[in-house]
């Protein structure tokens, strides 16, 4: 075993697996947008980047104004599914035009796409710069207008017909471009390829940028589909436009909608806002039913990924007919959920500054964020801290009025002097007094939530060890770690960890009929800080005595 006498040196495993915590703010926005890809989870960590990819503010949407409010609030990292409904909005392809030729027997063109659908691809316009018979290697610009201005522009330097070629222009563009894609039909390039008329005609790339926006060819040719501001048509497509199908992961067959989101793995999102679903008034049976319903899939969607779901309130909701809504969101209305009322109105960029009434999910998901930076999941999003930016609310209302919609788990966002507008409630859908649900509060369920995503993730290498004393202690020490850690931050209740939570996993756990079944049962328990909704004072005067 050892061949010199000496000191020898062995490394010992101390058996400790740190267990990370998950985030506990990503938030998903299921929505209409006006450009970007459809069907697919996007990661944004800006307005500016949503802008870019999604196209910002769109008129007839309320989840483009809900993601603005988000970053406006202190949201800093979003997943972006973008959705459409309706035969033109669901077409493979927008805004499509063939680059015209200057000799009619050529046989090559270059068939240039705008790169998702929707209206936006006709305000494109591409012109093409070839230096002449024989050359194969050509310059292609591509141009997006508003208006008579230029607000973005793409230009693809000496790219070529040759599939062989490096520099194929259907592999360039794909590779490079944020517009466009082209798709090349075999044949020789023409002696030269027209922009306009053939006195416009250009051999470089200088003479295309000095071409006028009518000396290129224009796009056209894309539908933006049902949007959400059309309540009639939109009430028909709700459901299957933002559940959509969970697919089988295939090309054939991708997720749609909310299971789009199945494709963000191995990340996470925490938050789920569908603010283009409570656009329609309540009043119509078969609309009130639509709403719900999509919530309801939403409800179990989040239950299944540890996320907790923002639902918002139709346009004609108000204090007197609220619990029509609550009813009628059944199974949506449980412990992962939450609800904020009343809608905010604030200023339309889109509409010269004019008041816009706007759904609340994005505001409260940003707070959600910048309190869970600030002060940890633990923290209620709620109180003069959360302050809220982008409206105030539609609904002013006092402490009496807002008395009913507490007891029921709806929370409010109030103005009062000197703090302005706040958020001003912190319980989940399923805590309305009658209930007595533990999870009354959402900090607590949240908390609750982050903890058991955590620990799943964090255990995984725990699957297929021999499940004996020696696995359970490895298993104790890494939960008393995060736990620890956690109660450190201030997370639970109790001066000492044993006040404060327990860890559990032994032979008293897990049985020998659990072992022979392959079952390891580990229990976690944790004292949560639960936020002082309702402060007493006890004033009393007191009587001088008489000396």
């Amino acid at each position: 075993m050892f061949d010199t006498p000496g000191v020898y040196v062995r490394e010992i495993p101390s058996g400790n697996r740190p267990i990370s915590g998950v985030a506990t703010s990503t938030t998903a926005f299921v929505c209409v947008t006006g450009r970007g890809p459809v069907n697919r989870a996007v990661r944004v960590t800006s307005y500016g980047e949503f802008e870019r990819i999604y196209g910002g503010l769109m008129a007839g949407t309320q989840g483009t104004y809900a993601v603005r409010n988000y970053f406006l609030n202190g949201g800093s990292v979003a997943f972006i599914v973008r959705v459409t409904a309706g035969d033109g909005g669901n077409a493979p392809a927008a805004a499509t035009e063939s680059v015209p030729v200057l000799t009619p027997a050529a046989t090559t063109t270059i068939d240039v796409t705008a790169n998702s659908v929707g209206v936006w691809g006709d305000q494109l316009r591409v012109g093409i710069a070839h230096a002449g018979a024989g050359a194969t290697r050509f310059t292609m610009l591509v141009r997006e207008y508003e208006g008579d201005s230029v607000v973005r522009e793409e230009a693809f330097l000496d790219v070529s017909i040759n599939e062989a070629d490096p520099r194929y222009v259907e592999t360039v563009v794909a590779a490079e471009s944020e517009l466009v894609t082209v798709a090349h039909t075999d044949g020789a390039l023409p002696d030269r390829t027209m922009i306009g008329t053939p006195a416009a005609a250009a051999t470089t790339l200088d003479a295309l940028l000095e071409a006028p926006a009518d000396a290129l060819t224009q796009l056209d040719g894309g539908d933006d589909g049902i949007l959400p501001g059309n309540t009639d048509a939109w009430e028909g497509e709700v459901v299957a436009t933002m559940v959509g199908e969970e697919g089988d992961g295939s090309a054939a067959n991708p997720p749609t909608g909310m299971f789009a989101l199945n494709t963000i793995a191995p990340e996470v999102f925490n938050l789920l806002c569908l603010p283009d679903v409570a656009v329609m008034n309540q009043a119509d049976g078969t609309r009130l039913a639509n709403m719900a319903g999509v919530y309801q899939a939403a409800a179990a969607y989040c239950r299944r990924n540890f996320a907790f779901l923002l639902v918002d309130v139709p346009p004609d909701v108000d204090r007197s007919n609220f619990g029509t809504w609550l009813g009628a969101l059944g199974a949506a209305a449980g412990p992962d959920a939450a609800m904020y009322y009343p809608r905010v109105n604030g200023p339309d960029p889109l509409n010269g500054g004019a008041l816009r009434e706007m759904a609340t999910s994005g505001i409260a998901a940003g707070q959600y964020a910048r309190t869970d930076a600030a002060r940890g999941v633990w923290k209620a999003p709620a109180g003069t801290e959360a302050r809220i930016a982008g409206g105030v609310p539609s609904d002013p209302m006092t402490d009496r009025q807002q008395g009913p919609l507490n007891t029921q788990g709806v929370n409010t966002i109030r103005t009062f002097p000197v703090y302005g507008s706040v958020i001003w409630g912190a319980r989940t859908l399923d805590g309305a007094d009658a209930r007595a649900s533990e999870w009354r509060y959402v900090p607590v369920r949240r908390l609750a939530l982050f903890i058991e995503n955590s620990l799943q993730r964090g255990l995984q290498w725990v699957v297929f060890e021999p499940n004996d004393e020696p696995l359970w202690a490895n298993v104790r020490l890494s939960v008393n770690a995060f736990m620890s850690q956690l109660h450190r931050q201030g997370a639970f209740q109790g001066a000492s960890a044993r006040d404060a939570y327990l860890v559990k996993c032994d032979s008293e756990t897990t049985t020998q009929a659990d072992i022979n079944l392959g079952i390891l049962n580990i229990y976690v328990g944790f004292a949560p800080v639960r936020p002082a909704e309702f402060i007493v004072l006890r004033i009393q005067q007191r009587i001088q005595r008489a000396t």
